[in-house]
């Protein structure tokens, strides 16, 4: 009789540990849901309440405290996925105030930089692991009236392709994922019109769902992803054509 099939042991080391930041919704919450199916031990990190570490990931001190917290169970994470993120203003540059500048960079980027800083070290010391930041379309395209967002995704892919080529040779590989619209609260939050005017841009004529993010996202976390390093994934249902 042939023994089951063990997903865990072909597609995940044995003590895979995932930490996924905005964990509790949207993208990170499917990343969560899919990594735990296919059995992955799931760390989950946002502000709400019901996340495995309540932490502001854009607090140095805070994020310090959790990978101490994380490293005295004897733990060491080996999958990274920053999904946590923020809209920002959906405003012209000129109206965008320094402050909501300020704050989408300080979620978007510095929350996935203090994450990467802290908890790679670790990977490189166990020789295996997989970062996946999320990025956006938005980060390749740009678009109207969200500057401040686009550019924090832009940055998010310039950090990616950076750290990726430090860590090229540790047995860690760091990818970013760059969706257009995708079926979150998030989004849902958006002004009508520039979703209106975004969706029209899609030739799917749809938005993406989080499962469909988690899929790729799991991929990119497992073995079965062993060369692909530095490089920007588009979910974007045809919007992306180059």
């Amino acid at each position: 009789m042939t023994a089951p099939h063990s997903t865990k042991t072909s597609e995940y080391p044995a003590d895979a540990l995932a930490l996924i930041t905005g964990g509790n919704g949207g993208i990170g919450a499917a990343c969560a849901d899919i990594l735990r199916e296919r059995g992955v031990q799931v760390l989950t990190v946002d502000m709400t309440p019901g996340a495995d570490f309540q932490c502001d990931i854009t607090d140095e001190a805070q994020v310090a405290n959790m990978l101490n917290d994380i490293q005295s169970r004897g733990q060491v994470v080996n999958i990274v996925v920053n999904s946590a993120g923020v809209q920002g203003p959906e405003t012209t540059l000129a109206e965008t105030t320094y402050e909501q500048w300020q704050n989408t960079f300080r979620v978007n980027v510095d929350g996935s930089f203090l994450i990467c800083k802290y908890f790679g070290p670790d990977m490189v010391a166990s020789g295996w692991g997989r970062i996946v930041n999320l990025a956006s379309i938005a980060g390749k395209e740009g678009n109207a009236y969200q500057s401040a967002y686009s550019a924090s995704k832009a940055a998010t892919i310039g950090m990616t392709k950076s750290l990726a080529k430090e860590l090229a040779s540790d047995g860690i590989l760091v990818n970013a994922v760059a969706p257009a619209i995708i079926s979150t609260a998030l989004n849902q939050q958006m002004d009508p019109r520039t979703h209106r005017r975004l969706m029209q841009r899609i030739p799917m004529g749809r938005a993406g769902t989080p499962r469909e993010v988690a899929e790729l996202i799991a991929w990119l976390s497992s073995r079965r992803c062993s060369y692909s390093t530095g490089a920007v994934y588009d979910l974007s249902g045809g919007r992306a054509t180059y």
